[in-house]
């Protein structure tokens, strides 16, 4: 079962991630956290690791419809976005929402979750289609 739907693409991981997060911002997500796991990697481990971030997106008003559906919905928040080096590419996998939701098995997030699946869907087809 997969929990994410990705992308792979040829560009440059800095530029990947940019236009990641451009592309969210246009789907009205904000990157509430940006970490860099590789820097976190090195500082704690030691250890050299490929590039990887993880993008925490939030859509305020779908949010909101969601916590109001769930208020413990807020555990599974914000929705990640993995952007990460594969040998010379670099791949982008996006949380699928409606996987995510399906575990608090309430129907009313049924709508929510179709939405942010569409919005992540165009946020891929954006990064696809820029390299």
């Amino acid at each position: 079962m997969s929990y994410t739907t990705r992308i792979t693409v040829g560009g440059a991981f800095d530029d990947v991630v940019e236009t990641t997060t451009d592309a969210l911002a246009d789907e009205g997500f904000g990157v509430l956290c940006d970490i860099d796991v590789t820097e976190k990697f090195a500082a704690k481990l030691d250890v050299d690791f490929r590039d990887y971030r993880i993008l925490g997106a939030c859509n305020p008003p779908l949010a909101k419809e969601g916590i109001d559906a769930e208020p413990a919905l807020g555990a599974l928040l914000p929705c990640n976005v993995a952007v990460y080096a594969d040998g010379d590419d670099v791949v982008v996998a996006a949380v699928d929402p409606e996987k995510l939701v399906s575990v608090t098995e309430n129907p009313d997030l049924d709508g929510v979750s179709e939405d942010v699946a569409e919005r992540f869907d165009r946020v891929l087809a954006t990064v696809e289609e820029a390299y």
